[in-house]
């Protein structure tokens, strides 16, 4: 079922479907709530931040000489016209010798929901479990929505007197941008090694598999850049230059990068 909430409930086609879905859903959310099936934890890192190409390097302290993360940004190659510039993420960032910050994140809500799913399996209930799993993916996902919102208002504060409502909300109408890798705008993963390693997600319970996905499957990661004209972006097709320059830039071989960028070539 796909369509905006509340109208999808109207609907002519799927509105009935939709509406006892959701009512599953809701009452499922109550029971997991009452039998507090689920934990949830988040870890985030804040740092004096600058851009040096395409790259962002992440600083330990305000001396700024000492790296902790470079992230190897990748920059769109397609045919523009003149007044619209090939974007790298790098760009929302300042350059080095201006005080610019960029952070890391990792959330999940997923914490219990293997051995409550299986439980459904074994009871021969599967839309029980994946029901679970369903409102799982969505409470990590409201997750990292609330913290960062919390980023912005808060820990950072480079927007104290934000108030959005709920539409403004999912419109995304705030200051700044959360990109996660493996997506259009970051579409190397392999980032999420370090990452990971920076804010010791595994004292969270959180890790990743051989193919760089998270566990638990329920679970969040990647930027935060505060530019208020940053945005998203689809990198898309690249051409051989920048995968050799992307090779030189992390120190891999050139067969490890066209493998990790693979869609894009």
């Amino acid at each position: 079922l796909a369509g905006p909430y509340p109208a999808i409930l109207q609907d002519p086609v799927v509105g009935a479907e939709a509406v006892r879905v959701m009512s599953d859903g809701r009452r499922m959310l109550r029971r997991l709530i009452e039998g507090r099936w689920l934990t949830a934890h988040a870890v985030v890192g804040l740092y004096p931040a600058n851009s040096v190409g395409d790259d962002i390097v992440l600083w330990r302290d305000e001396s700024r000489t000492e790296p902790v993360l470079t992230w190897h940004g990748v920059r769109q190659q397609t045919e523009k016209p003149a007044d619209s510039p090939n974007r790298c993420l790098s760009d929302f960032v300042a350059p080095v010798g201006q005080a610019d910050y960029a952070g890391v994140f990792a959330v999940t809500a997923g914490l219990g929901v293997d051995a409550k799913a299986q439980a459904f399996v074994d009871d021969h209930d599967d839309y029980s479990a994946i029901m679970l799993k369903a409102l799982a993916d969505r409470l990590a996902e409201a997750f990292a929505e609330c913290l960062h919102e919390r980023v912005r208002k808060d820990l950072w504060g480079y927007a104290p007197h934000e108030s959005l409502d709920n539409a403004a909300l999912v419109a995304e109408t705030y200051e700044g941008i959360r990109p996660a890798p493996g997506y259009p705008a970051c579409p190397d993963h392999s980032i999420k090694r370090e990452m990971f390693e920076l804010l010791q997600c595994d004292e969270i319970a959180m890790g990743l598999t051989d193919s760089l996905a998270m566990t638990p499957a329920s679970s969040v990661s990647g930027f935060y850049i505060g530019h208020p004209s940053s945005r998203y972006f689809n990198v898309g097709r690249i051409g051989d230059d920048q995968v050799q320059d992307l090779a030189r830039r992390k120190g891999l071989a050139l067969a490890d990068v066209q493998r990790l960028l693979a869609p894009n070539l």
